[in-house]
């Protein structure tokens, strides 16, 4: 469910996003931590998420868009893969393998 949160973030229409409710327990509500967060094991707080982004005005939603969509951008594959020590730099030939 992460990379589903993660789509529907870069999916939206900067003008116009929509209002993203994560579950504390997604791992994604660590990264996207803008979007609304709601215990979905307790039916008034799922009642209240979903009333504060119905309540939610154009401004603040791009204001959280903004916000996520810069987290995923910081966050993207490249920088995933430049974390790593060797970071872009290739291999020495004697340590691939044939």
């Amino acid at each position: 469910m992460n990379l589903v949160a993660k789509q529907y973030v870069a999916a939206q229409n900067p003008d116009d996003p929509g209002v993203l409710i994560l579950s504390p327990f997604a791992g994604a509500a660590y990264e996207l931590d803008t979007a609304v967060i709601a215990n979905p094991y307790d039916p008034d707080a799922v009642a209240e998420a979903l009333q504060t982004a119905l309540r939610m005005t154009l401004e603040e939603r791009c204001a959280r868009w903004r916000a996520m969509i810069a987290v995923l951008r910081c966050n993207s594959i490249t920088a995933w893969r430049e974390s790593f020590p060797w970071g872009t730099q290739p291999l020495a030939p004697d340590v691939v393998r044939q």
